[in-house]
């Protein structure tokens, strides 16, 4: 019997202490990260100016998360158009993201999660880097879109259709 009950309390205990995942139409989590451009990039203080992409990746010049980066660069344009900041997410280091948007020419900043504050609030802690998945939050600072599992062949295409719909 003794055996069961501290089976029950900690199976509670785990259950008690689960993060809730976030959904549409939920605050997004407050923030404060190291960019690639030098700054220290407070969620709290850039919402209400432009919708947001969060867009989290595993890691730095991989073939995925390349093609991924890449993309949204070449589409950068339709994004300015669309009036969105858009931010991209991983463990790496701020020297390891310089480094990646210098050569693949990337117009938007990196923002460094090296202890995964960010990725864990989010739901995209990761085991081999942050999972790949994107939040869009809107100029209310609330989540208005999330893609759990993105693609990254057609997640810009994905992206401006989404943010078209918040204009």
């Amino acid at each position: 019997m003794k055996r069961l009950l501290i089976f029950l309390g900690v199976f509670m205990l785990g259950i008690g202490s689960a993060k809730a995942e976030l959904n549409v139409g939920d605050p997004a989590p407050d923030f404060t990260a190291p960019s690639s451009d030098g700054s220290q990039v407070h969620l709290k203080t850039i919402v209400g100016q432009a919708p947001i992409v969060l867009y989290f990746y595993p890691k730095d010049d991989t073939p995925g998360c390349t093609k991924e980066a890449c993309s949204l660069r070449d589409d950068f344009g339709a994004f300015r158009k669309l009036d969105a900041t858009v931010f991209g997410v991983s463990y790496d280091t701020i020297e390891s993201h310089k480094k990646f948007i210098e050569k693949y020419h990337l117009p938007f900043a990196l923002l460094s999660d090296s202890d995964h504050a960010i990725a864990k609030a989010y739901g995209a802690d990761g085991s081999f880097g942050a999972k790949r998945r994107t939040y869009v939050i809107d100029k209310s600072g609330h989540i208005a879109w999330i893609n759990p599992a993105v693609n990254p062949a057609t997640h810009s295409k994905e992206l401006q259709d989404v943010l078209a719909k918040l204009h």
